[in-house]
């Protein structure tokens, strides 16, 4: 019997092994009961080789000239490290361009760059995706130039080309930070629009994760990240956002198939004597960043 591509692929029997390992950590421990024991890493780029393990994107595949780049940048090169021994780190980086294909009538919008982890090879145990029901938190140690970037999940959806985004919130632009994302505050879209009716994420299928830009500004751009992991533990973004953060962010892209923007509703609304926290839910966030991205974007063509 002659074996198959796949069983002869590199590394097959090592990852098998290692998934047997982790299958067998999650019973031992008893986190089926108890839950997830620690934080469970999806794509670390420390690694100069991780770079290999992703896909960059643009509008080029269908003639527009936005251009997207990733690469391995090494702790030894002058900028801050993202935490301490920390080796390296990735930088998606390129240029947004709206200018649209001259020979492509059908084309009516460009400008966008994305970057998205490979889908993972298979094991012994069948097709490699992950499992994130343990877990409440999607977590990326960033440092963003504060434009307006999604983080994108792909999960083993029923529609092949559904998404589900959220904005990457930062508050402090130009450093390192670390950003939480709940998994449920996902909005499931379809070509960069919304959904409806709406679904929950499939946590239990994920197969990829990356970050996407789409607020068609024209111009450079420049995401750094070195990890991004699964955690219980809110504790690890102490500089994470909170709901004011949120409300001041400027940028979003999200609407519906007729181009309306998300009609907005609040979901939780708690006055304080010494002020007002307005917590937004998920597609709420994701309205007012697009009316105010509107606004912003406005303004930036008559300046």
């Amino acid at each position: 019997m002659q074996a198959t591509r796949t069983l002869m692929y590199k590394g097959f029997f090592g990852r098998s092994l290692d998934e047997f390992k982790r299958l067998s950590n999650i019973v031992i421990n008893l986190e089926g009961i108890k839950g997830a024991q620690g934080p469970y890493e999806l794509h670390s780029f420390r690694d100069p080789t991780s770079i290999q393990d992703c896909k960059t994107m643009s509008d080029v595949e269908i003639g527009g000239v936005s251009t997207s780049n990733l690469d391995w940048v090494p702790s030894s090169s002058g900028t801050p490290p993202p935490s301490p021994n920390s080796p390296g780190y990735a930088r998606f980086h390129g240029t947004i361009s709206t200018q649209l294909p001259k020979d492509r009538p059908d084309i009516k919008r460009t400008g966008y760059a994305a970057f998205r982890t490979r889908d993972r090879p298979p094991t012994i145990f069948g097709r490699s995706l992950w499992n994130m029901d343990p877990y409440v938190y999607l977590a990326l140690r960033v440092k963003s130039d504060g434009r307006s970037y999604f983080v994108n999940v792909q999960t083993e959806s029923v529609v092949p080309t559904d998404l589900h985004q959220h904005r990457l919130f930062v508050k402090k632009p130009g450093e390192w930070e670390t950003v939480l994302i709940k998994w449920n505050d996902f909005v499931r879209t379809n070509h960069g629009f919304v959904v409806e009716p709406q679904t929950e994420i499939m946590r239990q299928k994920i197969r990829s994760v990356g970050v996407g830009l789409t607020d068609r500004i024209p111009g450079p751009f420049e995401l750094c990240i070195e990890r991004i992991w699964a955690t219980n533990d809110d504790s690890e973004a102490a500089d994470a956002d909170d709901a004011v953060s949120l409300l001041s962010s400027r940028e979003g892209e999200l609407k519906t198939k007729q181009g309306q923007k998300i009609a907005p509703q609040f979901h939780t609304l708690k006055y304080m004597a010494e002020g007002v926290l307005v917590i937004w839910k998920r597609r709420r966030l994701l309205e007012a960043s697009a009316l105010l991205a509107s606004w912003d974007y406005q303004i930036h063509q008559h300046t």
